[in-house]
């Protein structure tokens, strides 16, 4: 039978979190409480930490996956539990189902108006891979790099370009960055200076978090990507 995607939950039409579109993230009631796993549905959080304590989210009996301060140890435990989850909560959520629709005192412990908790990083984030995946990006940094004649290297369109990235300067929306400083060399001047940079080029990506380990030296065919990617999220990178 399908699944009725309806929600008892009032949804704004213009709304991005709906039954469809259920975002994993980290949150507290204040700046410094107890930072739990919670999903958007709304304009509200709906306490994941809380739907596992009263045993609707049990994954495992020895293990709380979601009274935790990132999203790690529920992505480590594997692509099973994260359809189990997602399915989980549509079936509570669905205007069709009383267990939480019709239990007022658990409403009031699992529901949170978006607008009146903090948010956190989501992840723990161990690595960065960053990919060259635009033209226009590639061409911008050759440009800075080396000169507009030469941007772009010969076999750029043939190869995809990956590097590492500072996994520890990957930080949540809103907070302040601090311009890198780093040797310039002025036009007009015959030794290189140290100042903060000078030219910075913007990008909005799209990352993806893997969350299924791999040894290495084992490499993960086209078809099987999605048993290692949880999710994507929209990351402001800078060059």
């Amino acid at each position: 039978m399908a699944q009725n995607l309806s929600s008892f939950v009032e949804i704004q039409a213009l709304s991005d979190f709906t039954m469809h579109n259920l975002p994993y993230g980290i949150f507290s009631e204040t700046p410094d409480g107890n930072k739990r796993v919670g999903v958007a549905i709304g304009d509200l959080v709906l306490d994941l930490a809380a739907l596992e304590t009263h045993g609707l989210l049990q994954l495992n009996e020895n293990i709380r996956y979601f009274n935790q301060p990132t999203l790690n140890k529920f992505i480590d435990s594997g692509k099973a539990n994260w359809q189990k989850v997602r399915q989980t909560l549509q079936s509570l959520l669905s205007a069709d189902n009383p267990t939480l629709r019709d239990n007022t005192e658990l409403r009031q412990q699992a529901f949170f108006k978006q607008n009146t908790v903090t948010l956190h990083l989501p992840l723990q984030v161990p690595g960065y891979t960053d990919f060259y995946s635009s033209k226009e990006h590639a061409t911008n940094v050759g440009t800075m790099f080396r000169d507009p004649k030469n941007a772009l290297l010969p076999n750029w369109s043939e190869l995809p370009v990956g590097y590492n990235g500072r996994a520890s300067s990957v930080i949540v929306s809103g907070k302040d960055i601090i311009r890198p400083s780093g040797q310039i060399k002025l036009p007009n001047e015959d030794r290189p200076i140290f100042s903060a940079t000078r030219k910075l080029d913007f990008e909005l990506e799209t990352a993806f978090v893997v969350g299924k380990a791999t040894e290495l030296g084992q490499p993960i065919a086209i078809e099987d990507a999605w048993d290692h990617i949880f999710g994507m999220v929209l990351l402001n990178d800078w060059s």
